[in-house]
C-alpha cells in the first residue's frame, strides 16, 4: 500500500499517482530527493480528481500500466 497524490486524471478510469521519497548517497553523504509516478485504477465509485491524497493498493494487472487500484481517498484539494 502507498499513499500518494494524484497529479493527473485525463485517462478515463486511470490516474497517475505521485509520493517523495529520499535516497541515501554514500559517495557524497547526503539525501536526494526522488520521487515515484504509478498510473492507478480510479473506480467510479470513489471519482478523485488531481490534487486529492490517495492511498492505492497492488492488484492484478489491469493493463499494461496498470497494476495498482485505489482504495481510499485520504483527502480533497482545497482550491
Amino acid at each position: 500500500m502507498f499513499e500518494g497524490i494524484v497529479i493527473a486524471d485525463k485517462m478515463s478510469k486511470t490516474i497517475t499517482v505521485e509520493w517523495p521519497f529520499l535516497k541515501y548517497l554514500q559517495k557524497y553523504q547526503r539525501y536526494l530527493k526522488k520521487r515515484t509516478h504509478v498510473k492507478a485504477h480510479n473506480p467510479p465509485c470513489l471519482s478523485v480528481k488531481t490534487g486529492d491524497s490517495v492511498r492505492i493498493a497492488e492488484c492484478r494487472p489491469i493493463s499494461k500500466t496498470v497494476k495498482f487500484v485505489v482504495i481510499e481517498k485520504l483527502s480533497e484539494d482545497k482550491k
